[in-house]
């Protein structure tokens, strides 16, 4: 199926459940301390959510996943199912937030660290935040997905880190994930050419060490295979005539 080209309409209606995605991240930062359980933070974005946005937290259910966020610490890549796991001093630690409002998804995640991490974790985070904006930079009408996909993993591997290739950013709109694919590695000038309209994420997984990863029991949380750490960012992109939208930013806030 090719992309879905958003219209006028639904381009607003993203832009509001984008923002409202965002102000959870925004809400939910301070709570981001030593001792809370990843579960008392879904409980708190599931009620802000709820109760405040009017919003549906698009994970919960969603393939049965049981929660209303995601929260992956430390060598967890993503979809760590929220529970009795208390945060520590050190960790690091990535919530991703998906709303629905009005029929439309906002889609975002970001890095917390709890107290202060390694030199090594904090790079980490630094590098993955910074090939998300490689992979953002390069949006505009023209560009194909490869050149997106390149220009990150070229990122990653300069600075000794890796790409993980099982999970990718993805098109978005009415669906949670619709199409294209959106990858974090590949080649300039392959896979389909941007056009104003459409809406996707960019979401790199970075690890610290090597890329292959593995999917826990639970069939949801992927965590890296020889332990070391990852990190990820994410937002929601729309194609402009010129250029590109970040949905998913709040007016004034750095990327």
């Amino acid at each position: 199926m090719p992309p879905t080209i958003k219209t006028p309409e639904e381009i607003e209606k993203m832009r509001v459940a984008g923002q409202l995605a965002a102000e959870v991240l925004k809400m939910i930062e301070p709570h981001v301390q030593p001792g809370i359980t990843t579960g008392e933070l879904d409980r708190i974005c599931h009620d802000h959510i709820v109760d405040k946005q009017q919003a549906i937290p698009a994970p919960l259910n969603y393939k049965g996943f049981p929660k209303s966020i995601c929260t992956s610490v430390n060598h967890q890549v993503c979809h760590g199912i929220p529970g009795d796991k208390k945060l520590k001093k050190g960790d690091i630690i990535n919530i991703d937030i998906t709303v629905i409002k009005d029929d439309y998804h906002g889609d975002t995640s970001k890095m917390f660290f709890v107290g202060e991490p390694s030199i090594q974790a904090q790079r980490l985070v630094r590098l993955s935040h910074e090939c998300m904006v490689k992979g953002i930079e390069k949006v505009r009408p023209g560009v194909r997905l490869g050149d997106i996909g390149y220009a990150i993993q070229q990122h990653a591997e300069r600075n000794n880190c890796s790409v993980v290739r099982e999970y990718c950013g993805h098109g978005i709109g009415r669906q949670f994930h619709e199409e294209p694919q959106v990858l974090h590695y590949g080649k300039p000038s392959t896979g389909i050419e941007l056009v104003p309209g459409m809406t996707f994420t960019i979401e790199p997984m970075i690890n610290a060490g090597r890329k292959e990863v593995k999917l826990l029991p639970d069939n949801w949380t992927v965590v890296t295979r020889d332990h070391s750490l990852s990190a990820q960012w994410e937002h929601t992109m729309l194609l402009t005539d010129t250029g590109c939208e970040v949905l998913t930013q709040i007016p004034g806030d750095d990327l």
